[in-house]
C-alpha cells in the first residue's frame, strides 16, 4: 500500500503545474455525518509528547498550523539514515519548514546525543527538532499515523529496520506525501510538493 502510495504521488507531483493542483490527503478516511449528509474525514497525526535535543518537551500541538517533515532515524545507523539527513539537509536549505526527526533507537539517543547529532549537521533547533521518547510510542505513531515502518529487527543492519521515507504533514496534521528520502529524485519530489502545500496554505 505504501509503495503504491509513493507511486501516486511520483505520478501527480510532476503535472501540479497549476494553482489549482493539490496534493492528496493519505491515510484511509471515515464518514462522518455533518448537516445531514455523509462526509469523508481523513486521518490526522494524534497528540504526542517527546523530548528533543534541547532536553524541551515537543507535542504535536506545537506543530499546530504549521507544514513539516517528519522521518525515522538512529545516530548510529549504518545504512540509510547517513543518506537520508544529507538528503533532508537539502531540504532544511531549500525550505523554511519544521521538520521532526524521530529516533527509533531511544535507549542510546538521549537528547545530549541528539543534541551533538544536531550540531554535526549544522542546523538551527528552532527549524529542525530530533526527539526521543517511549519506544512504543514512537514506533505505534510511525506505523499506524505517519504510515512508515519502524521496529527493532536483530537481523538488520544496526539491530533496528524503518522506512526511507519523508513524511509530509500540512497545517491541519494531515499526512499529504510519502517520499524515498533515500534518492535524489524523491528528495527534489519533497521540496515540489512542500512549494505546493504552501499555496494551499499560504499563512
Amino acid at each position: 500500500m505504501r509503495k503504491l502510495l509513493y507511486v501516486f504521488l511520483m505520478a501527480l507531483l510532476p503535472s501540479c503545474h497549476s494553482e489549482e493542483a493539490k496534493l492528496p490527503l493519505l491515510g484511509t478516511p471515515h464518514e462522518v455525518e455533518v448537516n445531514g449528509k455523509l462526509t469523508q474525514v481523513y486521518p490526522s497525526i494524534p497528540d504526542f509528547s517527546f523530548v528533543n535535543q534541547n532536553g524541551d518537551t515537543v507535542r504535536q500541538r506545537d506543530l499546530k498550523g504549521k507544514i513539516y517533515v517528519a522521518d525515522f532515524f538512529f545516530t548510529t545507523c549504518p545504512t540509510i539514515c547517513p543518506i537520508m539527513k544529507r538528503n533532508l539537509l537539502k531540504v532544511y536549505k531549500a525550505t523554511t519548514i519544521q521538520l521532526l526527526s524521530h529516533t527509533i533507537d531511544p535507549d542510546h539517543d538521549t537528547p545530549a546525543i541528539l543534541k551533538r547529532y544536531a550540531l554535526d549537521l549544522g542546523v538551527v533547533d528552532t527549524r529542525w527538532q530530533f526527539v526521543t521518547g517511549d519506544r512504543k510510542k514512537i514506533y505505534e505513531l510511525g506505523e499506524k499515523h505517519y504510515l512508515i515502518t519502524a521496529q527493532q529487527d536483530s537481523t538488520q543492519p544496526g539491530g533496528y529496520i524503518h522506512s526511507g521515507h519523508f513524511i509530509l504533514v500540512d497545517p491541519n496534521g494531515h499526512v499529504r506525501g510519502l517520499f524515498d528520502g533515500t534518492s535524489d529524485e524523491g528528495t527534489q519530489q519533497t521540496i515540489e510538493a512542500i512549494a505546493l502545500l504552501k499555496k494551499e496554505f499560504p499563512n
